[in-house]
């Protein structure tokens, strides 16, 4: 397991506070409803983020990093990815993730992203895509699906190559990116190698698509996700780069 069960997202170095918390449902092009959760900043600052979870889906994690984005001046919404195929809306510790994993469908998964930028559209100036992990591969294929995004944030994604669901490599999709990129990894992953990283890079270099790589050479895979003191530094750092990508200040 990449991450720990009870961890709890790192604090963003501009502190707010967070206003109408809660869940929301959404309604996805085809007409399912869609788990999400929201918050909106008590100061916003223009700026929005549809948040792409990892393989727990709509985890307490999630939900809690959707506050910590409120509190940095940011209205943010995370969605469920596995709202489809999940009775229970419970995604604790005790949740098997891994059959709705396989049962995630691109074009479904992409609509579903699409609800949430619509949800959030009518309050914002500039909307982003951030994902995790599997969310990180979700969330940089975005730029690619027409949703006139500012810019796209993938941490520690698979960028190329097949995965399991089918979900497509953001590499292949770089010729139809629309907006800038910021990806980040762990460079002690080693489920993700330098080379991918690279691999990535000249995909977006030769479609001409601005883009950020960044990599925290002691961090391994998932380091955001887990306790905040395990990589402090590396998540400090993550959450600047990130708020800067945004054109969040203080």
């Amino acid at each position: 397991m990449c991450f720990d069960t009870d961890s709890r997202p790192p604090l963003p170095p501009i502190r707010g506070s967070a206003l109408d918390a809660g869940n929301v449902s959404l309604t996805s092009q085809d007409g399912t409803t869609i788990p999400a959760y929201e918050a909106r900043p008590d100061r916003p600052s223009g700026a929005g983020i549809v948040i792409l979870p990892d393989v727990r889906g709509l985890h307490p994690y999630y939900e809690e990093l959707v506050l910590r984005f409120a509190e940095a001046r940011v209205d943010a919404v995370a969605i469920d990815l596995f709202g489809r195929t999940a009775d229970s809306p419970n995604r604790g510790d005790g949740f098997e993730y891994e059959p709705h994993v396989m049962q995630l469908n691109a074009s479904t998964v992409d609509a579903d992203v699409a609800a949430a930028a619509a949800h959030l559209r009518d309050r914002v100036d500039r909307l982003s895509t951030i994902g995790f992990c599997l969310g990180g591969r979700i969330s940089l294929v975005q730029a690619a699906r027409g949703l006139d995004l500012a810019g796209v944030i993938g941490l520690y994604p698979w960028p190329v190559g097949p995965h399991r669901t089918g979900y497509p490599a953001p590499a292949d999709e770089a010729p139809r990116f629309a907006c800038p990129v910021l990806a980040i990894y762990g460079g002690a992953d080693a489920g993700i190698p330098a080379e991918h990283h690279a691999i990535f890079d000249r995909a977006l270099d030769d479609a001409s698509v601005s883009h950020r790589t960044v990599v925290y050479e002691n961090a391994p895979h998932s380091f955001f996700d887990r306790k905040a003191a395990d990589f402090a530094d590396a998540s400090t750092a993550a959450w600047r780069e990130i708020l800067d990508f945004m054109g969040v200040s203080a």
